[in-house]
């Protein structure tokens, strides 16, 4: 497909006119550009795709070595020491094969295409890093004629990197489906971090969104992943010098909204991945509308950013809380209570296991307690060996007692004594009932739901209620019903 376009910058320049040559890669012909051209279009691209994050990985700067790569590492994180790092997050070429309906870059959008050259990407993320943009690179990249061809061309970037230039910095590695197992280990040496992207998870809907792809060569790449990375932490044990393959291991993302599946179906397979190919993390992607398609949610659909919030407080409760997804949810509550977090609606519905007794409750159920954390407890276990704790410690250790102090005891004693409606207002999640302001002129401000509140307010601002009076309706229904099924 031909593919003419203006870019922004070339239009930069006030004189002369550029004459561009038509190249052709695996089919796709592209108009010669700029290395900011491509930069704009693929960076632009890669914004869609959020299984990134901090490495999980430490590797220190050696001599004749480029970078270092530190934990966590990269992708807008925070350090412990509080720094704000980042990478370079960017696709290989947006130019697919494919043509998955709910992807920005499938073959029959009319879009602007660009590919990077192997050497033009390493030489840009290595010029970044020594400019202090950057601390690592994220490369994804659309399926450039074969699955393989494309990896061929990601591995060539990584070994510019790894080789040529001694970039020792944190590296993330899309791993394209289909690719073969020989193309995927040799990735797995060069990157910190592999990650196959599940995307929709069922494999109707991935039939039904997906054609091209197929279940099989998914789970595969990751199953060997896993496979892999376990083996190589045995023969790190045998040699520590030995070659470490993704040693932040592999993560995955699914796309929330795009097809029907329940928050239960959702959760159920995040805990399956996790069981099976030792995940480090799953990331959920609220669906933005991006074509007009039958299949698909219609464009006007707002994306479902509260249920994806949801979704990762529920994933958190699986990985740091002890909780299974068949206690968060199941067959007769598929979906998530949109005005309680996963924990304090478990709460709530187990209220007879409460109050606990802080200074003689075991690990596992302090953890269950609203507005008590992991560290907490651990805090709270060390602490009471050498003393009874009452509020003031609880306060010092971390607990947020605005919410636990309805679900526990001191000493015998309850902290605080309240009926139900005041327990159900403090449970209540302000998230799903955020207005901000809108600034429609320097004298005009409009009060509007966020775009994170509960869709029961989206729905009445929609019909022409203030979206003051929307919320404030919808949080008093929200507490009523609460209070009676407390």
């Amino acid at each position: 497909m031909h593919l003419f376009f203006e870019s922004k910058a070339i239009c930069s320049f006030a004189y002369g006119f550029f004459f561009y040559t038509l190249f052709s890669v695996r089919g796709c012909i592209f108009m010669e550009q700029t290395l900011m051209d491509k930069l704009t279009i693929l960076a632009d691209s890669a914004k869609y795709d959020v299984a990134c994050t901090s490495s999980g990985a430490s590797r220190t700067a050696r001599a004749g070595t480029l970078g270092s790569c530190y934990a966590p590492g990269c992708c807008h994180a925070f350090t412990a020491d509080g720094r704000c790092v980042s990478l370079l997050k960017v696709l290989m070429t947006n130019c697919c094969s494919f043509d998955c309906s709910y992807c920005v870059n499938r073959k029959s959008n009319d879009i602007p295409r660009a590919t990077f050259a192997p050497r033009e990407l390493a030489e840009l993320t290595v010029e970044f890093y020594r400019r202090n943009y950057i601390e690592g690179l994220f490369l994804s990249s659309a399926v450039l004629g074969t699955p393989d061809y494309t990896t061929e061309r990601m591995l060539a970037v990584l070994r510019l990197l790894r080789n040529e230039y001694r970039f020792g910095g944190y590296i993330h590695a899309k791993a394209i489906p289909g690719t073969s197992p020989e193309l995927l280990q040799q990735l797995g040496y060069l990157a910190d971090r592999l990650s196959v992207n599940v995307e929709l998870p069922s494999e109707h809907s991935l039939n039904l969104l997906a054609p091209d792809k197929g279940r099989h060569s998914i789970f595969r790449p990751m199953k060997q992943i896993a496979v892999s990375g376990a083996q190589n932490k045995q023969e790190l044990t045998v040699y520590r010098h030995a070659p470490k393959f993704a040693p932040a291991g592999q993560s995955t993302q699914m796309i929330v909204g795009a097809s029907p599946e329940t928050d239960y179906h959702i959760l159920k397979l995040t805990e399956g991945m996790y069981q099976k190919y030792s995940l480090k993390r799953v990331f959920y992607s609220a669906y933005i509308p991006v074509s007009e398609d039958t299949r698909l949610p219609s464009l006007d659909t707002k994306p479902p950013l509260l249920r994806e919030h949801r979704l990762y407080q529920a994933d958190w409760l699986l990985r740091f809380y002890q909780f299974k997804a068949d206690e968060i949810l199941d067959e007769h509550n598929q979906n998530f209570n949109p005005y309680l977090d996963p924990k304090c609606n478990w709460a709530v519905q187990h209220y007879g296991l409460f109050p606990v007794d802080v200074n003689r409750a075991p690990f596992e159920m302090l953890l269950r307690v609203p507005g008590i954390g992991p560290k907490s407890v651990l805090r709270i276990l060390a602490a009471r060996r050498v003393q009874k704790l009452g509020m003031p410690e609880l306060k010092r250790i971390g607990v947020v007692l605005k919410r636990a102090q309805y679900f526990i005891t001191c000493n015998g004693r309850a902290p605080a004594h309240a009926n139900r409606a005041e327990i159900a207002n403090a449970l209540l999640d302000p998230k799903a009932f955020s207005v901000g302001v809108q600034q429609l002129s320097l004298d005009e401000f409009v009060p509007k739901a966020l775009p994170d509140a509960a869709p029961a307010v989206h729905q009445l601002t929609a019909h022409g209620v203030a979206a003051p009076a929307a919320a404030r309706m919808v949080r008093e229904e929200a507490l009523t019903c609460l209070t009676r099924h407390m």
